[in-house]
Order: C-alpha cells, then sequence, then structure tokens
C-alpha cells in the first residue's frame, strides 16, 4: 500500500467519527438512542437491512467458497435468498411489536423478566460471534495487502482493534441515527467493492491467458477455457463441492427458522421504520440488493480462481483470496484503489457491527440492567450504560476474532446458536399453548445437547476417543480427498502410536443415523456427513417445545390477548394516532378474531392480505430470476 491508499483510508475514517459527532447532537433519549425515533422510511430502511446484513465476511466467504467448490461456493453467501420472501411477512411482526427489544418481546410473551435475561445473553454471545467473523475477514484481506507485520506486530492484532475503535467512537456517540445515516455511505461502497475488482481481473486473465486480438470482454470465454467445466456448476453438482442442492435446502430452512428471531432485526427488520410497508419494502430491497452484489462477488473469485488457483498459500487459506486479488490487480496501479477497496470492506464491516452494538447495548439496558438493577433509571444513565456495554461487546468480538481465525467455522458457529431460541420464538409468536416452563425446558435442552454434551461426554468417558466403534471415517468420493472424515469427531481422528484417536467434541446425534436408523454413513461423500449435523438441530427443540408446552401450565390468557392484539393491530406512522388504535385494541382484545385463520383454536395465524399474498410471491419470483441471472453468467463465453 502507498501514501493514496493510505490517504484515502484516513479520510474514510475521518468521515464516519464526523458522522458520529453530528448525530450525538440529535439524542435526546432511549428511543432516539437505540430507534432512531422510529423516523426512518425506504430509503434509510433499505440501507439499513443491506448495511446491517453485508459484512466483510461476506465477500471473503464467497471468494474461499468459489475457489475452493467453483461456483456452487456461492451459497455459503448465497442460501440467504431464499429466506428474503420470509422478511415481506417479518417485517410488519417487527413494526407491530412496538417493542426496543426482542428481549421486551419474549419477557413480555412469557411473563418473565428472566426470559429477557436469556435472550440478552444469547444476543451478545451471537453478535460477539458474528462480529468476529467480520474481524477475521478484515484480517485475512489485510495481511496480503499491509503484510503480515505492522509494527512489529501480527497484522490482524493491529488492524482489528484499530477498527473496532472507530466504530465503537461513532456508535456509542450518535447511536442508530449515526448507524444509519453512515450505512447509507457504507452501502455504496459496499456495492462498489461488488464490481470494482471485476474489469481489471478480466484485464489480467486475457492477458495472461488470452490470444492477440482479445480485449477485456473476452476474458470469460478464457475463464471457461482455463477452468474444469465444473467449475461454473451452481448447484454443487461434483462430487468435491460443500454445496449439493441437499445441502443448500438445509441451510436455507435452517437459516428461514433461525434468522428472524437474531437481536438486530427488532431495528433493522421494521421496527425502526415510520410504517408497516417502509419496513417490509425496505428489509426486502435491502436484502436482495445484496444478492446482486454476491454475484459480483462470485465472478471476482472466479477471476482469482483463474490467475491464482496454483497458488500455494490461497491452497491452504483461500480466506486471503479477495486481499491476493486487490492487491495483485490493483496494487500495482498506484493511485489509491487498494485503500478504496480496504475502505469499501472497512464499511461493510463497520455498518454491520454499529447495529449489532446498538442492541447488545439495548438488551442489556433493557432486559438486565433496568429490570434488576435500577428499574427508575433516567435515560441519561441507560444511555452511558448503553454506550459502554456497546464497547464491551466490540471488544469481546475482538479477542474471538484473534483467537479464532476460521471463518467458516465461526459461520455456522452463527447458524447454530439461533436453534436455541428458535422453537420459543415462532411457537410463541403462532400458538397460544407455548409455555415459560417449556421455554426454559427448551433452552436448557438446546444447550445441553448443542455445547454441553458434545464436549463433556468424551471429558467422563476418556475411552470413548479410541472406541473403533466411534473412530470410523467415511470413504470419501471427492477428488482429490486427503482422506476419510471422522463422523463422531469435530476435530477428525488421528492416528497416535498406532491407535485411532478421535479429537474435537463428540456428535453423538450421530447416532441417530448410524445406530437407530442403520444409515451406514462410512458410505456418503463429506458434503452428506457435514448437512447430517443440522437435521437434529432443527427439529428436536420444536419437539421438546411443543412436548413440555402440552405437559405444563398455561400462560396467562389476559397478558397473552395483551401481547396478541399489539401484534394485529396495524401501526399508524403518526405516534398519536398509533396510541388511540392500541386504546381500543387493549379495551377490546377480540377485535380482530374475525380475521384467524384458524378460528376457535390456540393458533394465532391471521388470514394473509392481498399485500400479504400479493407480495411474498413477487419475492419468490425476484428469487428464481437471481438464480437466472446467476446462470445466465455461468455462461457467458461457454
Amino acid at each position: 500500500m502507498n501514501f493514496a491508499d493510505y490517504l484515502v483510508l484516513f479520510l474514510y475514517f475521518t468521515g464516519m467519527a464526523g458522522i458520529g459527532f453530528w448525530a450525538m447532537r440529535q439524542v435526546k433519549g432511549q428511543e432516539d438512542y437505540f430507534m432512531g425515533g422510529r423516523k426512518f422510511g425506504k430509503l434509510m430502511q433499505t440501507f439499513a437491512a443491506f448495511g446491517a446484513g453485508t459484512g466483510s465476511a461476506d465477500p471473503v466467504n464467497t471468494a474461499r467458497g468459489t475457489f475452493a467448490n467453483g461456483m456452487s461456493g456461492m451459497w455459503g453467501v448465497m442460501y440467504w435468498l431464499f429466506v428474503t420472501p420470509i422478511y415481506w411477512i417479518s417485517a410488519v411482526w417487527y413494526r407491530r411489536m412496538r417493542c426496543l427489544t426482542l428481549g421486551d418481546w419474549f419477557a413480555e410473551r412469557y411473563e418473565s423478566k428472566s426470559m429477557g435475561v436469556a435472550y440478552a445473553i444469547f444476543g451478545c454471545f451471537y453478535y460477539m460471534v458474528y462480529g468476529a467473523m467480520l474481524f477475521t475477514a478484515i484480517g485475512k484481506v489485510a495481511v496480503p495487502l499491509m503484510g503480515p507485520e505492522l509494527f512489529g506486530v501480527q497484522t490482524e492484532y493491529v488492524l482489528v482493534p484499530l477498527v473496532a475503535l472507530i466504530v465503537t467512537l461513532y456508535g456509542v456517540l450518535g447511536g442508530l441515527t449515526a448507524a444509519y445515516w453512515t450505512d447509507l455511505i457504507q452501502g455504496i461502497c459496499i456495492i462498489l467493492l461488488s464490481i470494482l475488482l471485476i474489469p481489471f481481473g478480466l484485464n489480467a486473465v486475457v492477458k495472461k491467458f488470452g490470444t492477440t486480438g482479445d480485449t477485456w470482454t473476452d476474458g470469460f470465454r478464457v475463464m471457461h477455457e482455463q477452468l474444469p467445466a465444473s467449475t461454473f456448476e451452481i448447484v454443487g453438482g461434483s462430487a468435491a463441492s460443500e454445496f449439493p442442492l441437499y445441502a443448500i435446502i438445509t441451510i436455507v430452512i435452517m437459516n428461514i427458522i433461525g434468522i428472524v428471531l437474531t437481536p438486530h432485526f427488532i431495528v433493522t427488520g421494521g421496527g425502526s421504520a415510520k410504517s408497516e410497508h417502509d419496513a417490509r419494502v425496505g428489509l426486502v430491497t435491502g436484502n436482495f440488493i445484496k444478492r446482486f452484489c454476491t454475484i459480483g462477488w462470485v465472478i471476482t473469485a472466479l477471476i482469482v480462481l483463474t490467475l491464482y488457483g496454483s497458488d500455494a498459500a490461497l491452497i491452504k487459506d483461500a480466506d486471503m483470496a479477495w486481499g491476493v486479488a486487490t492487491k495483485e490487480l490493483l496494487g500495482p496501479l498506484g493511485i489509491g484503489l487498494v485503500g478504496l477497496m480496504l475502505a469499501c470492506l472497512l464499511a461493510a464491516l463497520m455498518s454491520s457491527v454499529d447495529c449489532y452494538m446498538l442492541v447488545c447495548s439495548a438488551l442489556v439496558v433493557r432486559n438486565i440492567y433496568v429490570p434488576y438493577f435500577n428499574p427508575k433509571a433516567g435515560d441519561r444513565e441507560c444511555l452511558r450504560l448503553g454506550r459502554i456495554t456497546g464497547g464491551i461487546v466490540v471488544l469481546g468480538a475482538v479477542i474471538i476474532s484473534v483467537t479464532m481465525l476460521d471463518m467458516f467455522k465461526q459461520l455456522e458457529l452463527t447458524w447454530i446458536v439461533p436453534m436455541t431460541f428458535a422453537a420459543l420464538f415462532w411457537l410463541g409468536l403462532y400458538w397460544r399453548r407455548a409455555t415459560t416452563r417449556a421455554g426454559w425446558i427448551t433452552i436448557v435442552f438446546c444447550l445441553l445437547t448443542f455445547f454441553i454434551l458434545p464436549r463433556v461426554i468424551p471429558a467422563v468417558v476418556p475411552d470413548l476417543r479410541a472406541n473403533p466403534v466411534f473412530t470410523q471415517v467415511n470413504q470419501p468420493v471427492e477428488a482429490n480427498a486427503a482422506g476419510g472424515k471422522s463422523i463422531y469427531w469435530t476435530g477428525g481422528v488421528k492416528e497416535m502410536d498406532g491407535t485411532s484417536r478421535g479429537e474435537g467434541s463428540f456428535r453423538f446425534d450421530m447416532m441417530i443415523y448410524d445406530k437407530l436408523l442403520g444409515y451406514d454413513l462410512t458410505k456418503v461423500r463429506n458434503a452428506t456427513l457435514k448437512t447430517l449435523e443440522f437435521p437434529f438441530k432443527i427439529i428436536a427443540p420444536f419437539l421438546v417445545m411443543i412436548i413440555a408446552s402440552l405437559l405444563t401450565r398455561p400462560n396467562s390468557k389476559e397478558a397473552l390477548d395483551r401481547l396478541y392484539v399489539r401484534m394485529k393491530t396495524p401501526v399508524r406512522p403518526d405516534p398519536d394516532e398509533d396510541k388511540v388504535e392500541m386504546e381500543k385494541s387493549y379495551a377490546e382484545p377480540s377485535r380482530f378474531d374475525d380475521r384467524k385463520l384458524f378460528p376457535n383454536t390456540q393458533l394465532e395465524i391471521q388470514r394473509p392480505t392481498p399485500m400479504d399474498f400479493w407480495g411474498f410471491l413477487a419475492c419468490f419470483a425476484i428469487c428464481f430470476a437471481i438464480i437466472g441471472l446467476v446462470f445466465w453468467v455461468a455462461g457467458i463465453g461457454a
């Protein structure tokens, strides 16, 4: 990097900090700080959803996945595509909740302040892990650009804390208003990031492999000539792919269930919008913009694969593919484009982390501090604590980032962690019979089976690691596979003194397939083995929650009536008019019962409106149009 690159970074950091100081003057209370006064229209909601949902890890994960799997690697990010139609419906939930945090909703639905505490702890842990993934991505890109060390210290250990300091500064000062204005600017940067490398990369491909008379637009044809045909398969038809169709479907289902209950959706998912329609349009549009950007990331990754597919460093760590491409393609120009690319990646990180930081601050203040420590806390005290909490959350993300640098493991953890509260959210939203005790039983079950037992079992029974029954590996059919993958151990099976020994955590749920169903796991491919980890985590919590609810005491009818009628009352953009509507609803809880899809039942599912139905259908049509565009891109130059 040269002087121009560092100048671009300096101007970017200065601008973001300046917005924080400007926005700080508009913060008068908690609703201003945590929700921006619920005053945002379609444009701001669009870029808030786009910015919060698009992190620095996304282009880096796409490049890693494409480098390892060809175009099917895009599903490491594109699996969110078919979640988007759900957002058309869920945006209305968040606006009608009229809560400052999802922790508020959980506490009210289950009549338990401690449930709000549990959700707050979940939210902070989730965003520390997710934020860590974004910080790790910056480190992976920065190493090829800045070198392995800065000022005699490993690059990640210098850059990641610096970025964390800047994002904490403007987020802590300006609250959600600062986050949304920076998201608007950063969203434009992310779009630029998505296309910046493509023309330079195609030109480099033509120069290296093309023939006389070729122009940069012939780069697509040259890539087809240089790469195997399987590289351009979209759904992982090759045996080596991590993303065959069944894996994509499983991941999509898991994320449909899990993403809607992540804490930031109460903000960017519609809770901060002026109206329900602004919430819907903003959330859906922002996420569709991200899908189009993903196509640009895939093209860039194919260029990297064509030019540097034999690079030993990238074969060892494909997360560095984006950084290598930036250095090799933009670095020689010396006009600040490397700094611009890094600024764009920082924009992707900061537009996500600022939102996560504020959401965690709200959870701690609203669901832990005020209920348990100071019910009479004023706005000034709450804002001060919120700002301190935000800094602590970012610090936690930095610590996880610099101690756990495997981005794909971090990504998988963000899929699994929300399953702890998934059954509580979905059943609580639509089924009156879901109970508080069942919720606690489900949370304990998830913690035990997902995180505790896999580590405790081998500690209590150490001989399990050397038991031949549990040290089996599959017989990989993948090309270039070095060996079988462990069926029962997350860390694989290693040979020690002539004895096979399992490493890592114990995947006891694999016994369901192997021992109960008689499914021979030694004959499945690696992607199948990975996919089989998820069904238990998706299905079991719902079964536990349903059974436990039927066996425990129902929640009070009065509290449920109040919550469900609020969720059914359309939002009026004017706060005074909305307050009047809510008073009518509270006075008559059965006000909207004529719209129930299943009258006289415990199910609180409303009949869809024409706007619900046609909007949902249009979103699905756009999803398939985007997939059609991907197929078209895959065929250019074929």
